[in-house]
């Protein structure tokens, strides 16, 4: 492999979910270009799925997009040092009012390789018991038990986007849903 050389990394914002860097490299033909970065603190994700094999999806404003978005529960680390683990667990009893001592790895996934390190964890939350939502102030959240078929369907027409929801759903239903 070619080799490349990070010269520097320049803090140009400091946010609160990320950081925003101008980095300069050197790339393997001699040339120094700049290229973006974006630091993030990490984030879990959560399949919750009912007894009854539903899977409760949440649905809540995303500013990005100034629009409701259907996804699986996830919210970022409160730390870098938080296990992702109680991560999941705490965001799948905020947003959909469920607690589980079933929590089991499915997936990791990096949303946007390209110019951020955005590492997310996402779990499959099984045995299901009620609890309450505990949701922050800003949000507003509907939770929303769903088929496995009808949220494919969502996929497949291009009614679902978020790829951290469309990687969770997948590769459940390729791990858990054999025909």
């Amino acid at each position: 492999m070619a080799e490349f050389e990070r010269l520097s990394r320049d803090l140009v914002h400091k946010g609160a979910i990320i950081d925003y860097y101008k980095d300069t490299v050197k790339v393997p033909n001699g040339n120094v270009v700049k290229w973006d970065y974006i630091d993030h603190k990490g984030a879990a994700a959560v399949v919750p799925v009912t007894d009854d094999g539903k899977i409760l999806m949440v649905k809540q404003y995303r500013n990005a997009l100034n629009r409701e978005t259907l996804e699986i529960p996830a919210g970022g680390l409160n730390g870098a040092d938080e296990p992702t683990l109680d991560a999941a667990a705490r965001e799948l009893r905020e947003e959909t009012g469920y607690v589980s001592n079933d929590l089991e790895l499915l997936i990791t996934i990096r949303t946007t390789v390209a110019f951020c390190n955005e590492k997310i964890d996402i779990y499959v939350a099984k045995n299901l018991v009620k609890s309450e939502q505990d949701l922050d102030e800003d949000e507003f959240i509907d939770v929303y038990p769903m088929e496995i078929a009808e949220l494919e369907e969502m996929i497949y027409s291009g009614k679902m986007e978020d790829s951290k929801t469309i990687s969770a759903i997948l590769a459940y239903k390729n791990k858990y849903c054999k025909n």
